[in-house]
């Protein structure tokens, strides 16, 4: 179970915190992180290039020669590929990049991501990120007594405004919560710095608390089912045999009793 070191915004150290195996502590997975990352750059894509066709470029629809005599290649139309000014051929157009992936992949891959920082040293937990009043003075001078020059990615509750508003005039540094957490800014941003509230959200998010809590409920329902089964199983009733008709009616029957064959012909 990986151990990191929680510190405050003076950079001294106030504790130790177990961080999960399940998601701080997961095997490397590149193939995985590929996949995630080409699918949140392809859903990032706004899909707007487009070029004219012949049907779009403006221009006359008249005839400019007569089909036969000039000795000069037949033409229809200025707007044909074929002519400076005319239409594109195949060009791109609108279209829709995005696609879906899996859950289980993408947690996967935040898990594997995550996972690899903490093994390179690259994550830091701080006990809390409470600044007095919204100044991004305030806040690059705590970013420079923790240590940290360069691309940093700070997850932290969304109900920190001060933090947010602070952090908006720094490039090299952003600010997100653990639900907003994705896996190009885990490999853009080299350093990674994480509150203890916001770890406590990702091992919920990320672990495998739902499939622990949804096994036992599994496991009542089988029981409950060999339970019934292990009951004696009651007789089936047994069917009493229609009664023939007597009497009266069973005769009035026989007599009103088309004849058949011969007999209906006589």
């Amino acid at each position: 179970m990986p151990t990191v070191k929680v510190r405050n915004l003076k950079n001294e150290e106030v504790g130790e915190v177990e961080l999960s195996d399940a998601v701080f502590d997961a095997p490397l997975n590149e193939g995985l992180i590929h996949a995630a990352v080409r699918n949140f750059m392809a859903n990032g894509r706004q899909g707007t290039s487009a070029t004219k066709t012949r049907g779009d470029v403006s221009g006359s629809g008249r005839k400019l020669w007569k089909q036969k005599g000039t000795g000069r290649a037949r033409i229809a139309s200025l707007r044909s590929p074929l002519w400076k000014g005319g239409g594109n051929v195949h060009g791109p157009q609108p279209r829709d990049w995005s696609y879906n992936m899996p859950r289980k992949m993408r947690q996967g891959a935040l898990r594997s991501a995550l996972s690899e920082r903490v093994r390179e040293g690259k994550v830091t937990l701080v006990d809390g990120w409470s600044l007095a009043t919204p100044k991004t003075k305030d806040f690059v001078a705590s970013l420079g007594k923790l240590g940290f020059a360069g691309k940093t990615l700070i997850v932290d509750s969304l109900d920190n405004e001060n933090l947010i508003l602070s952090t908006r005039n720094v490039q090299s540094t952003k600010v997100v919560n653990s639900f907003a957490l994705n896996i190009y800014d885990l490999l853009y941003h080299e350093q990674l710095i994480i509150s203890e509230a916001a770890v406590k959200e990702l091992e919920q998010l990320l672990g495998p608390n739902k499939e622990a809590v949804a096994a036992p409920a599994a496991e009542e329902k089988v029981e409950a089912a060999a339970a019934v089964d292990a009951e004696p199983a009651k007789p089936k009733r047994a069917r009493k045999p229609a009664a023939k008709p007597t009497g009266a009616k069973s005769t009035a029957k026989a007599t009103k009793a088309k004849p058949k064959g011969k007999e209906a012909t006589e």
